[in-house]
């Protein structure tokens, strides 16, 4: 296969771009279609929870780490920008941007804060079929990567921009099904605390999680082991709301 028959994939992630979980998922995408061309443009540190923030009011630090590997000392959505703009680091417009594999699910309103989903998401606005990965840590890495790439092949051979959330729950077994998001109700707080010099600092949020049963969730599918793909929309519009919505400024 030549260069330019080779498909291009931006690999990006929110936990760095030397976890083990992005580096799982470029030895799994170069497999792609008989042989992929994988770049890497990840977070120099983790970056979870940065949802889709873009750094404009600082400067912005490239480091080539090794071929085909950059670090950027900014968020995930940073990262595709980055890339995709930068005149040296893609040979040409990639046809497939994966986010992961992510060390932690992504499940429900997930995806409104999560930097792997950002990503993804920051691709598929720029007309790039995009696809976010996330997996519970005691997943095997190596066959939830290589279920990616089977996903990824199809991506490709289908040609229309899609944006996919994929979850890959503790006990996943090998299924995968379609699903809805669900809801995740996290514990809420903030933990006031002084620190050794006497000044106040405070932590927000708790880690206890849970859920209640939705039917069709992809919190659902993790209650059962079962992998959940999500197609997520770029459109935020609810439209069965518009009629309603227009009465309150006629």
């Amino acid at each position: 296969m030549t260069e330019a028959a080779r498909p291009l994939i931006l690999l990006a992630n929110d936990d760095g771009q030397a976890r083990r979980g992005i580096r799982t998922m470029r030895v799994a995408l170069e497999r792609v279609r008989g042989g992929a061309d994988v770049i890497i443009v990840a977070p120099e540190i983790e970056q979870s929870a940065s949802s889709h923030s873009l750094s404009l009011h600082r400067p912005l630090r490239l480091r080539k780490v090794e071929d085909h590997v950059y670090g950027i000392d900014g968020t995930p959505a940073d990262c595709i920008y980055v890339a995709l703009h930068h005149p040296n680091v893609l040979p040409r417009k990639p046809d497939l941007i994966v986010s992961g594999m992510n060390h932690g699910l992504n499940l429900g309103q997930d995806v409104f804060y999560s930097g792997t989903v950002a990503a993804a998401r920051e691709g598929a606005l720029r007309g790039i079929p995009a696809i976010a990965a996330s997996a519970a840590r005691e997943v095997d890495l190596a066959r939830a990567c290589d279920a990616i790439a089977k996903i990824a092949e199809k991506v490709l051979a289908n040609g229309k921009v899609v944006l996919l959330n994929v979850n890959f729950p503790p006990k996943w077994a090998g299924a995968m099904r379609v699903a809805h998001t669900g809801m995740r109700a996290y514990e809420e707080l903030v933990d006031l605390r002084t620190d050794p010099r006497g000044r106040a600092y405070l932590w927000i949020g708790g880690a206890g999680v849970h859920h209640e049963p939705d039917p069709g969730s992809d919190t659902e599918a993790h209650d059962a082991g079962v992998a959940s793909l999500t197609p997520l929309s770029l459109d935020l519009t609810k439209r069965a709301d518009l009629e309603a919505t227009a009465a309150l400024i006629s």
